[in-house]
């Protein structure tokens, strides 16, 4: 998740923010914006810089073998169509028996 150290600098700006004659509730207001932004980023479905990457790791790797498996098709599908062709050919160039 986040840092609480990134919620409390977010509560101390927010509070900074508000004008000098309501500042007499400045704590408590640090407070309540501290608990509303973490109650915020909670809900939020947000995951951590080394699970990002942890991620982004398995995608380069199961792309490099999707990459990988798109050749061998594309090879084996080579090979058979040119077998194929190879015995169309031959079917067409044996001289009739009949004859």
């Amino acid at each position: 998740m986040i840092d609480p150290k990134t919620f409390d600098d977010l509560a101390k700006r927010f509070a900074e923010a508000v004008p000098p004659g309501v500042r007499q509730w400045q704590a408590e207001m640090e407070k309540n914006a501290h608990a509303t932004l973490q109650a915020t980023f909670a809900k939020l479905d947000l995951v951590t810089r080394e699970e990002f990457e942890v991620q982004q790791g398995v995608l380069a790797r199961t792309r490099a073998k999707l990459e990988e498996l798109e050749k061998q098709v594309a090879d084996l599908e080579a090979k058979v169509a040119g077998g194929k062709r190879r015995k169309t050919t031959e079917k067409t160039a044996e001289p009739d028996s009949g004859e």
